[in-house]
C-alpha cells in the first residue's frame, strides 16, 4: 500500500510539505505497528493493531484531503481496502 502510495506523497509534498510529511508518517506507522502486533500477545497485539487501523485511517483522510485542496487528482490507493479490512478484523 505505502510502496503504491510514494509518488503520491511526492507530489502532495510538494504543494504541502506538512501533509505530505504527515501522510508519510502515517503510512510508515502503519507499517510498524503492524510488526509490533505480530510479535506481541493479548491486549497488546490488539492496540498495536488498533494503532495500525488509526494510521491507515489517517493515510486516507491525508488523500482526502490532498483531493479536496487540488493538489491531486482521483488517487486509488491499492491495498488500502484490504489494509483497513483485515485491520478491523483483527481489531474486534
Amino acid at each position: 500500500m505505502l510502496e503504491g502510495l510514494r509518488s503520491t506523497i511526492e507530489a502532495i509534498e510538494r504543494k504541502d510539505r506538512d501533509l505530505g510529511r504527515q501522510m508519510r508518517r502515517a503510512g510508515a506507522s502503519v507499517i510498524l505497528n503492524i510488526a509490533e502486533g505480530m510479535g506481541s500477545m493479548g491486549g497488546i497485539r490488539r492496540e498495536r493493531y488498533r494503532n495500525a487501523l488509526g494510521s491507515a485511517r489517517e493515510v486516507q483522510g491525508c488523500l482526502d484531503a490532498a483531493r479536496a485542496l487540488g493538489y491531486v487528482e482521483h488517487v486509488v490507493a491499492l491495498g488500502m481496502p484490504e489494509v483497513i479490512g483485515s485491520l478491523v478484523k483483527l481489531t474486534r
